[in-house]
């Protein structure tokens, strides 16, 4: 059998090699564009920034140890220019020779990737983008060359961020330019806030609801009409699946711009797979298809179509698009839908904020994370989750990506066995912390809003009751909160104005406490989901403070 396998990063090399485990007799080659195969495009932004000083590490394996090891012939420099699935070959380009062939196959594996979207704004001798070891080698140059200052990153992205953090580490001057609201998308405003934080913290300085309109020379030019001197641009903007030559054969493209592939990674012609950024994915919150660019996932279904193509088939689960960053001190995941796509898609949901200590807080070094879970009110399932703090947020965010995937309610979160020592966590772990609020929301027990409802039920009439000790009430306060500590509730209840209270403390704890008091004496009371805390990032991040 003979096995064709277009591009020879994450996803066409683990296809190859899984191949080769399964099946010694078959032909397996690769034809990869670029010079390198198999290497760790993770792992550039921190060879920029220094931190991985060995470039060599980056490369995981060359076409001879693919060869003497597996017997898979990977051909680099070689393009796939064409598919002709009527006579089963395809064309390729040999860039070093400047020739071209004609090679059959019994299967071909599309693992292509994805291109960078570059805006024709961005078009200039000093824009680059950051997606090979090519593109880091280059950038790399720049930032060694007399006179380089001042970078440019147009998209807050992971790319965008990751590479700011580590050209910032250098020590120049950095500028993100972002054309949304706020950086990061994938993570709701006020989750976002503390990443944007630690960026300005470290002398990044953020452009948000801004583009990039033109480049001369060094002049960035943006289209509030201000100008930034940059010696280099770093387009982050996005990318998209690198399918146009499997369009033009004929094969089915989704909705989304990737290839449409069936649970078993086959294309609409039934001898060619396709897996990767190239391919869509089936999400597990909507059932639907979508686009998901990670590393892991480009693993898996590499692994996967070999088992198909050789015998051994498994439907691929559907994707939640886990993901996690690190700036500077900051970590930040998230898994499923955030609260953004929900509302835009109409659907609905219950949301919960808790703000727990990473690990017992009488053992030193802990702090403070923030934890968003995103679940549906009718079956109590996770439709997604966010974590940002600076300590645990990977365990946190993958027992809540397992959860999601196993089924395990919000509620039931609160049941799970997880490992407690003080300087791991707390014996109530955050994530049944998590648990225990959504039970509580779930049952009706401690209603709840959301920092972004505030303003319209306090217009409405709603009394904001802060019940923070006087101190906190003086660093920063909700206006027109009135202020009665929890402590004194009870004697003080009869100062809280008729109708709807929403009561707030700083994360929310104190808050309930406060609730379940006045509710059981007769109040019509709220508590402000997350506290004072999240009420503070929500504001601060889309400038809506009052």
């Amino acid at each position: 059998m003979k096995i064709l396998i277009m591009g020879g990063v994450a996803g066409g090399m683990a296809a190859a090699t899984r191949l080769r485990r399964l099946d010694e007799d078959a032909e397996i080659v690769v034809f990869e564009a670029g010079p390198y195969v198999s290497f760790a495009n993770c792992g550039l932004p921190y060879y920029l920034g220094d931190v991985i000083t060995d470039r060599d590490t980056l490369i995981s394996h060359s076409p001879e140890s693919f060869g003497n090891r597996f017997q898979i012939d990977v051909k680099l420099h070689h393009e796939v220019t064409a598919i002709d699935p009527a006579t089963k070959a395809v064309t390729v380009h040999d860039h070093a020779a400047g020739t071209d062939s004609t090679h059959s196959y019994d299967a071909l594996i599309i693992a292509a990737g994805a291109t960078a979207n570059l805006p024709v704004a961005l078009a200039s001798p000093r824009t680059l983008t950051l997606r090979t070891i090519d593109d880091m080698d280059r950038i790399h140059a720049i930032l060694d060359e007399p006179g380089t200052e001042s970078v440019v990153i147009v998209g807050g992205g992971f790319i965008g961020l990751e590479a700011a953090e580590n050209i910032r580490h250098r020590g120049f001057a950095t500028t993100i330019i972002q054309r949304g609201a706020q950086l990061f998308p994938l993570l709701d405003p006020e989750m976002v806030a503390p990443l944007a934080a630690e960026l300005v913290e470290h002398g990044v300085t953020i452009r948000t609801g801004t583009q990039v309109r033109r480049i001369d020379g060094d002049v960035v030019t943006l289209s509030d009409g201000s100008t930034i001197r940059a010696q280099l641009v770093i387009d982050s903007t996005g990318i998209a699946p690198n399918a146009s030559i499997a369009a033009a054969a004929g094969l089915r493209i989704g909705d989304t711009g990737g290839i449409w592939v069936d649970p078993r990674h086959r294309t609409s012609n039934p001898f060619i797979y396709a897996v990767g950024d190239v391919a869509e994915k089936t999400d597990l919150v909507s059932g639907t298809a979508t686009l998901v660019a990670l590393a892991g996932l480009a693993n898996r279904h590499g692994r996967a179509v070999a088992d198909v193509i050789a015998g051994t088939p498994d439907d691929a689960v559907p994707s939640l698009g886990t993901s996690i960053i690190g700036v500077f001190g900051v970590t930040a995941a998230s898994t499923g839908w955030n609260e953004t796509r929900l509302r835009a898609s109409g659907r609905a949901h219950r949301i919960i904020h808790v703000h727990p200590a990473s690990h017992a807080t009488y053992y030193p070094g802990g702090s403070i994370l923030a934890i968003k879970l995103l679940v549906d009110p009718a079956t109590d399932l996770i439709l997604g989750a966010q974590v940002v703090g600076r300590d645990g947020v990977d365990k946190r965010i993958d027992v809540l990506a397992v959860a999601i995937s196993a089924g395990i309610t919000a509620s039931k979160l609160k049941n799970l066995e997880l490992a407690y020592a003080p300087q791991y966590a707390s014996a109530k772990d955050p994530v049944n912390i998590a648990g225990y609020v959504a039970e509580n929301t779930a049952s009706g027990l401690v209603p709840t809003v959301q920092w972004h409802e505030v303003d319209a039920l306090a217009e409405a009439g709603a009394t904001i009751l802060d019940v923070r000790t006087a101190a906190e009430f003086e660093r920063g306060r909700i206006p027109g909160a009135l202020n009665i500590p929890l402590d004194e509730i009870r004697d003080r209840a009869s100062e809280i104005p008729a109708g709807s209270v929403i009561v707030h403390c700083q994360v929310g704890q104190r808050g309930n406490t406060a609730t379940r008091i006045l509710t059981q004496a007769g109040h019509l009371v709220t508590n402000l989901d997350g506290g004072y805390l999240t009420w503070v990032a929500g504001t601060t991040t889309t400038g809506r403070a009052r």
